[in-house]
Formats: structure tokens, C-alpha cells, sequence
């Protein structure tokens, strides 16, 4: 028998981002299509049995505005690639990001400087010239930071991944970019919701850094829900 599914809450401030998605909005009224591209490394590109985020994303978009833009099309382009950082996803934006023209841009970004021992400091600086390159072009952009996973938990890793989690908070809040809380929402569910490791992550990682489907549909699900919560502000 399948254990049933654990029980969890989203607090409001996870739903709740800070800036409007102009550009989305826009593209929603004028019809479309929607182009949403995400970006980052595995949690992004997916492993295994698992459905990523951007699938999910788009399956949940669709759903949420069918009524209302029976006719419309939205596409969230997956342009994730396993074991990438920031330094090396800024290398493929002109290839894998302008030239799809999304009117919101997804970036997925800090697990791999944790994981692989990068400089954090270089990984910050790319993430605020990425910043920068998007902005030039007037994208709505929203970053995603780390999962809150064993691998990023242990005694070589915690104190990295704590001082990557606080400078990607501090890129977004400095340069006014919308930033969801991944980190913060699965500890929310792991220490409120007594949540546990083995129900989070995925069993054939020996790593112990992906989350299994169930933790993914969640994630996935809540950050839905902060999209067109924005956009019913910006309406």
C-alpha cells in the first residue's frame, strides 16, 4: 500500500512575491503565445521518473487561465542542463534564453556552487551580470534558489549553502527582481510540518540532493501559485 501523502502548509509569504510581472501580464492579455523559459541545472532540466518544475508549470498554467484564454497558448520552455551553475548558464542566455523571446525568464541558480565548491562570490557576480543582461531587454524575471536537501545540509556543506541562499536574497532585494523561497519553503515543511528527508527526496539519489515527484509537485504548485498571484496584482 502507498504511504499517504504528507501533510503540509504554505504560508502567505511564500504566494506572496514583492514585484508585478509587467511583461507576462501583458502577453496574457494580448492573447499570447506565452513564452516562459526556465533555466538552471538538474532540479530545472529533471532526472529520472521525476516531472520537472517547468513541465509541471506549464500544465498548471494552462489549467489556471483555460476559462478565461480558452485559445491561448502557453509554453514554459525547459533550458535546464544537470551540473551547471550560474557562471556557465550565463554563457548559453543569448542561445537558450533571448532567442526564444519569453516574456518571463526563470532562473534556477545556487545548488551547484554549494554542491560543487564554487566561489561564492563568482557565482553572485554572474548571477547580477545575468541580472543585468535580462533587465536590458525589459524580461520579467523570477529566481529560484537552492532545494533544502540533505546533500546541502552536511557539516562540509551547510555553511555554504547558508551563505548562498542569503546572497541570492540580497542580489534580488538590491536589484528588485521577484525571488522564490524554495530553500525556505521546504524547511518550512521539514521543521513545521515534521516532513521528513525520505519523504522529500528522491531514493535512487545516492547524493541525496534531488527531490522525489511528490516534493517536486509540490514545490511546482506552489510557485503557480505565486505567478498568478502576481499577476492578479498587476491587474
Amino acid at each position: 500500500m502507498t504511504d499517504p501523502a504528507p501533510a503540509i502548509d504554505v504560508p502567505a509569504a511564500f504566494v506572496t512575491l514583492r514585484h508585478p510581472f509587467p511583461r507576462l501580464f501583458e502577453a496574457l492579455q494580448g492573447g499570447g503565445p506565452v513564452r516562459i523559459v526556465a533555466i538552471g541545472s538538474s532540479s530545472t532540466a529533471g532526472r529520472g521518473d521525476v516531472v520537472p518544475y517547468p513541465h509541471r508549470l506549464e500544465m498548471y498554467l494552462r489549467a489556471s487561465y483555460r476559462d478565461r484564454f480558452p485559445d491561448l497558448r502557453i509554453d514554459v520552455l525547459n533550458r535546464g542542463r544537470g551540473g551547471e551553475e550560474a557562471v556557465e548558464e550565463l554563457r548559453r542566455f543569448d542561445a537558450d534564453v533571448f532567442a526564444e523571446d519569453p516574456s518571463l525568464v526563470i532562473w534556477q541558480v545556487g545548488t551547484n556552487a554549494v554542491f560543487h565548491g564554487y566561489n561564492i562570490n563568482d557565482v553572485a557576480d554572474a548571477i547580477t551580470a545575468g541580472i543585468a543582461r535580462i533587465r536590458v531587454r525589459r524580461l520579467d524575471l523570477l529566481l529560484i534558489d537552492p532545494q533544502y536537501v540533505t546533500a546541502m545540509l552536511r557539516d562540509d556543506k551547510a555553511e555554504a549553502s547558508a551563505e548562498m541562499v542569503a546572497a541570492i536574497a540580497a542580489i534580488a532585494g538590491g536589484a528588485e527582481v521577484n525571488l522564490f523561497q524554495r530553500w525556505a519553503l521546504m524547511r518550512h515543511w521539514h521543521v513545521h510540518n515534521d516532513v521528513t528527508f525520505a519523504q522529500m527526496l528522491d531514493p535512487s539519489d545516492p547524493d541525496r540532493l534531488h527531490q522525489n515527484d511528490w516534493s517536486t509537485m509540490e514545490v511546482s504548485s506552489v510557485l503557480t501559485a505565486a505567478i498568478t498571484k502576481a499577476l492578479a496584482a498587476v491587474a
